[in-house]
């Protein structure tokens, strides 16, 4: 059963009006009901269903092999779960190659309780983008690094040092806004990118290992929590320090956030 709370909900528009007044907003993942409802507690603006779930809750040493079906029941899990927050979810490997299976399987995110859905890679993304955007289903780009790509990246390293490389993400982000993206998320690319990036933009831009400059910030809630086992430059232990109270580790992470106080230098890209 859903929790219902006097709270407003937050929809893309309050994340406009956000973004509008320059204010952050903070996110993180969450793949079940039970720490759905200590995000609301903690008045986490976005929550992300991830396919990160394949590392985090399957044990894959990738996000390849999570499948719609994966991912349809864990937004339902969070959904049942939410109270407040803004859902989006991940469109999974190889979910939207064709036009028929972006549509059929943004849908069924959708019907399961998504509120937006997230979709990796560049300009090529545009009439994708564009196809869903016309239909009523809001769209996140994600750029960067982007882990389904991971067999061609090489590795998980950082997107956009060098200038052509980042000429282009920028170019991407640009083509993707006007195709109808409603949001853009960055990982793992030098803050002064993201910072022109955000600048350039009328939509919010995410960052994860982005710098302080984006109007949100993402990380993965098992990362925060210090319990996962490898820990990127761009994370910080919230829980630390807190004597073992979750909610309260949650609650210090969105107010880092939106007073600025995280990402830091040190978790940051030059």
């Amino acid at each position: 059963m859903s929790v219902q709370s006097s709270r407003a909900h937050i929809t893309l528009s309050t994340l406009n009006k956000l973004h509008a007044e320059g204010k952050k907003f903070a996110s993180l993942t969450a793949y079940d009901a039970c720490f759905t409802q200590i995000l609301n507690q903690a008045d986490v603006e976005v929550i992300l269903v991830g396919d990160s779930l394949g590392m985090v809750l399957q044990g894959h040493d990738s996000t390849l092999p999570v499948t719609m079906q994966d991912m349809v029941y864990h937004v339902a899990c969070v959904k049942r779960g939410n109270s407040r927050a803004f859902i989006m979810a991940d469109m999974p490997f190889m979910s939207y190659s064709t036009d028929s299976e972006t549509l059929d399987n943004a849908a069924s995110l959708m019907r399961a309780g998504a509120e937006m859905v997230k979709l990796e890679g560049g300009a090529w993304l545009a009439s994708s983008t564009r196809l869903l955007a016309e239909r009523g289903i809001p769209v996140c780009v994600h750029l960067g690094l982007t882990p389904q790509s991971i067999n061609q990246i090489g590795g998980y390293m950082v997107q956009g040092r060098a200038d052509k490389q980042a000429e282009t993400m920028y170019q991407d982000a640009l083509a993707l806004e006007n195709a109808g993206a409603s949001m853009v998320l960055l990982e793992c690319v030098p803050t002064s990118l993201a910072k022109r990036i955000t600048e350039a933009l009328n939509i919010p831009v995410i960052g994860i290992g982005a710098g302080p400059h984006t109007t949100g910030q993402v990380l993965v809630l098992h990362d925060i929590l210090g319990i996962s086992p490898i820990r990127p430059k761009f994370v910080k232990n919230f829980l630390a320090g807190t004597e073992g109270d979750i909610t309260r580790a949650i609650q210090n992470y969105a107010e880092d956030v939106r007073e600025g106080r995280f990402p830091g230098p040190e978790h940051s890209f030059n």
